[in-house]
């Protein structure tokens, strides 16, 4: 890399490897002239970016020179990525006069280049074909080193053009969305769901000081874990760890954590720091690396606070992999110490409570949950089975993999499978929960796995509740199990204690469309209509491509009247087949009985008997009492798991005097 004696007033180059011969000429113009350079050459032998003398220089440097080309573009990962976003978290700490960030692009490579941090955008970019460095940029960078034209340097863009934001049209996530998503994760906590939009964001002005930022203390998110070892393929390994290790600090008390899909939403997205504290509202972020071989890997850790931009602590960690878990107890500990937060005698084995020190075993583990949360037909959710059952296999005693082949079992049953498939699956899904519990009886995973198996498998409503109130016991900060339980307590007719776990979910997990999803759902359990549509509505800002949002939103607003925008909401869905249904009651609404009609024979080709909980509902808001009966009987009879929502369904308000409703009511044995 070659000697540097005055790191102060040394330059350091970032490029990606196949602009070596280039970053090599700008480097030899800019020592010819006396300027020392930071020219790291181990990214052409694979070394570690994540060195601590790679964090020193970018710290202790003068200037910052990220060499862009069409090579940056087209590599979503490498070593100089994390340089980048070194600097650029630097960045945040110099004076707005003094130069630091110094881009330069060696080819055609365009200034609205997708692939660079926002920061870069900031300041002029200086066009150095092949490399091939000018005395008059030489000149310029002494000048620069010297302290001079650091605020020209600075202020300079683009005649007209404003600094892009990171969220550009095609994307899922609109600036709109996001400001939805806060507002809504904000107004759950102080002020009714059905508030206002905030007004628009009044200009800074030069007399006034930037609003303060103030999270909640010993609040973190942990962001997606770099893949360094040089295989795309294993991204869900890196992805996995990093899942497994916000997990671990979620179950440490005192500490609020990010759920994993709201500090997942920014990968590959090139935020930097401080958008994402801002935008996650947490004190700390946690960051790093994964580098995997055959037997070992190397993972390196850097916790910053996101008030003062400083780092708090870092360490790179190299184990076998048998011994993940452990290491795993051991970061988590580590970041407790460096915010402070108090630490109970059982907290590494809450966090490695449950696993497994099996690398094969651990392996098919995360391959299978990367295969579940991605599923989206009905092979997937077996490949994900067969992932769970494979590291099952490996070590039988492995409770977080029965746990999540418990819930991925439960899915299939519940959507996928037909005729006596469901009950197989769900006595399946049943009984791997009963193992995972018994395994290991303070995992929360597993006491969730088994209240959805005694809920939707047995409709053992009263086991369930037991269980679901264990698992919020058990993991109390977890935006996963607060929203299961907050589905469950709504369909109980809970409506305060939903209505809180829901609030709590979304405060940790903002920008998941999926708990924004039950939100709803609980508000129309609840019967509040409006709120339920704001929160459809936010869902659907957050990810408008799950169709099946839509036909949820037609629900409430059907159920305040609004026939017209229930029909144009659900006809958004009209391949799905709560689309479907929610078209048969509306057409039949609007007056369109043929149309009507052929919705509910169009579900009945496709569900057959599986559907009549549905059906039910159907024929009791076309007020057909007799045959809305007959059909919840026929589904008391198939042990339908949509029963759980009888007690609190409002499309079978119509049936509630009837005897043959309060019989099944009955029967079902609804705690109170």
């Amino acid at each position: 890399m070659g000697t540097v004696t005055d790191p102060g007033k040394a330059v350091f180059l970032s490029y990606a490897s196949q602009d070596a011969q280039a970053a090599q000429r700008l480097s030899n113009a800019l020592r010819a002239a006396g300027i020392e350079v930071w020219f790291d050459q181990s990214e052409l032998r694979g070394g570690d970016a994540w060195d601590q003398s790679i964090r020193k220089q970018i710290k202790t440097c003068a200037l910052f020179l990220p060499i862009i080309s069409k090579h940056t573009h087209e590599r979503a990962e490498g070593y100089f990525r994390l340089e980048w976003k070194l600097a650029v978290d630097r960045s945040h700490l110099i004076a707005a006069h003094k130069a630091f960030l110094v881009p330069v692009v060696i080819d055609d490579t365009g200034e609205d280049e997708e692939h660079v941090p926002e920061k870069f955008r900031e300041v002029q970019w200086t066009r150095l074909a092949a490399g091939a460095t000018p005395a008059e940029f030489v000149t310029r960078i002494q000048r620069l080193l010297s302290g001079e034209s650091g605020q020209a340097l600075i202020a300079a863009r683009r005649p007209g053009v404003a600094p892009r934001r990171p969220w550009r049209s095609g994307l899922w996530l609109a600036p709109v969305a996001v400001l939805a998503a806060v507002a809504v994760a904000y107004l759950l906590v102080e002020k009714s769901w059905t508030a206002k939009p905030p007004p628009p964001a009044k200009p800074a002005t030069h007399d006034e000081a930037p609003t303060a930022f103030t999270p909640p203390p010993h609040s973190i998110a942990v962001l997606p874990f770099m893949n360094m070892s040089g295989d795309p393929s294993q991204e869900y390994f890196s992805d996995g760890l990093t899942e497994e290790l916000l997990n671990s600090l979620s179950r440490i008390n005192e500490l609020r954590v990010a759920a994993r899909t709201s500090a997942f939403s920014f990968k590959g997205k090139d935020a930097d720091i401080d958008t994402i504290a801002r935008k996650l509202n947490v004190a700390a972020v946690l960051e790093g690396s994964v580098r995997r071989s055959t037997h070992t890997v190397r993972i390196t850790a850097q916790l910053i606070d996101t008030v003062t931009g400083f780092h708090m602590w870092s360490q790179t960690y190299d184990r076998n992999l048998g011994d993940v878990l452990a290491l795993e107890t051991e970061i988590a500990t580590a970041v407790a110490n460096a915010l402070k937060v108090t630490l109970l005698e059982d907290t590494g084995k809450k966090i490695e409570l449950g696993g497994t020190v099996i690398p094969a075993a651990f392996d098919a583990y995360l391959r299978g949950k990367k295969i579940g949360r991605t599923a989206v037909s009905e092979e997937d959710v077996q490949a994900a089975i067969g992932a769970y059952t494979e590291a099952i296999d490996l070590d039988p005693h492995f409770a977080m993999a029965f746990a999540e082949r418990s819930l991925e079992l439960s899915n299939y049953a519940d959507f996928n499978a037909r005729g006596p498939a469901v009950r197989t699956s769900h006595d399946k899904a049943l009984a791997d929960a009963r193992t995972a519990v018994s395994l290991a009886p303070e995992l929360a995973e597993g006491h969730y796995a088994l209240g959805v198996g005694f809920g939707s498998g047995m409709l053992d409503f009263a086991q369930a509740d037991r269980e679901f109130e264990r698992t919020l016991a058990l993991a109390p900060g977890s935006g996963r199990m607060l929203s299961a339980y907050s589905r469950h307590a709504a369909e109980l007719g809970h409506t305060a204690a939903a209505i809180a776990a829901a609030r709590r979910a979304v405060i940790l997990d903002p920008l998941n469309f999926h708990l924004h999803r039950t939100v709803g759902i609980v508000f129309v359990l609840a019967r509040q209509y409006a709120d339920a549509i704001t929160a459809y509505r936010t869902a659907i800002s957050l990810q408008p491509d799950w169709v099946r949002n839509y036909a949820l939103l037609g629900q409430p607003q059907y159920l305040l009247g609004d026939f017209d925008a229930a029909r144009a909401s659900c006809e958004v869905a009209l391949a799905d087949e709560v689309g479907q249904a929610c078209l048969a009651v509306v057409y039949m609404r609007l007056g369109r009985q043929a149309d009507a009609e052929a919705m509910l024979q169009r579900l009945r080709s496709s569900l057959g008997d599986n559907g009549a909980y549905d059906f039910a509902c159907i024929y009791a808001q076309w007020g057909e009492i007799p045959k809305a009966l007959e059909w919840l009987e026929t589904a008391m009879h198939l042990r339908d798991a949509s029963l759980s929502e009888l007690k609190a369904e409002p499309d079978l308000d119509p049936l509630r005097k009837e005897p043959r409703f309060q019989a099944i009511e009955r029967a079902l044995k609804f705690p109170n």
